[in-house]
């Protein structure tokens, strides 16, 4: 399989270039996502690839949306290369492994981010406040501390390149209105302890992760549905089990390791992007490449 920085197919419009997908409309009600292999660590995107990093974020999320699809219905169109419109079949090899058709939706307007453990933003803002998104936390709490039970903690979208922001609940609700809000609430949470559930079985624990649905017309109504990618490396943190310990930062098995080091060598956050050293993007790809095998049990052929 190629490694896919970028795309450029004349066939369809470019509806969107993302940090990391690519998107094309393949008609009025269907696009083609192409999930690259750029990596973009503190909305900054790299000059430097993940090879195969895409095809891993892919095959993760169709693992996951077949495993959750009595759960909630999701985007899929076609999965593999060859249900592909004709027309794409001389990018056959580029799109292989890395690529879905799926129908399209009209995305909420918040990232619907789901905490089992306190990390990252939510455990600054409860170092500073004793909460998360409005929700009061016991006293006393360490890093990396698992929750009594998963949070929803939504946070706006941000422009590319801006930082999202954790809002509280009731702010989710004034923004998608309180009935959509609730319904990507509940199966958020849903979702996240079942995956939660099934991962620490696997010697992964899911720290947290990010969701996004959007919605569909069917008749006079709307259906929401999940969209996007799922539990992957690159919306979640994946942490070894085998190393788990509260009170400090974790190991992981997601581009947490990049952002490490960028900490380590003062990144200043902002364009420009600094030159990978090929060890830690060949570290960065394994890591990528384990949490597939541990998940899944199988092995990509890249």
């Amino acid at each position: 399989m190629q490694c896919v920085t970028s795309t450029n197919l004349k066939e369809f419009p470019l509806v969107s270039r993302g940090k990391v997908r690519d998107i094309y409309a393949t008609g009025p009600d269907s696009l083609l996502i192409v999930t690259t292999d750029r990596i973009s660590a503190f909305d900054v995107i790299m000059d430097d690839p993940i090879p195969h990093k895409g095809v891993v974020l892919n095959q993760i999320t169709l693992f996951w949306m077949e495993k959750f699809a009595d759960l909630v219905p999701n985007h899929l169109l076609a999965t593999d290369v060859r249900d592909f419109p004709a027309i794409l079949k001389p990018h056959a090899d580029m799109l292989e492994g890395r690529s879905v058709m799926v129908r399209r939706a009209k995305p909420l307007p918040i990232e619907c981010i789901v905490r089992g453990y306190i990390t990252g933003s939510g455990w600054k803002d409860y170092l500073k406040s004793g909460s998360v998104c409005g929700h009061k936390l016991p006293q006393g709490l360490r890093e990396s501390d698992k929750l009594e039970k998963p949070l929803f903690t939504p946070s706006t979208k941000a422009d590319l390149g801006a930082h999202d922001e954790n809002i509280p609940v009731a702010e989710a609700m004034r923004i998608t209105g309180e009935a959509l809000a609730k319904q990507a609430q509940d199966l958020a949470i849903g979702i996240y302890s079942h995956a939660r559930d099934y991962a620490a079985q696997r010697g992964i624990i899911i720290a947290d992760t990010k969701f996004e649905f959007g919605t569909v017309k069917e008749g006079l109504d709307e259906r929401l549905i999940l969209i996007d990618e799922v539990l992957t490396p690159d919306s979640s943190r994946f942490w070894p089990m085998s190393d788990y310990a509260p009170g400090r930062g974790q190991m992981s098995f997601d581009k947490q390791f990049l952002r490490d080091w960028l900490e380590e060598i003062k990144f200043s956050k902002r364009p420009p992007a600094p030159k990978i050293p090929q060890a830690i993007i060949d570290q960065t790809r394994a890591k990528y490449l384990d949490a597939y095998h541990l998940l899944t049990g199988k092995h990509l052929g890249v």
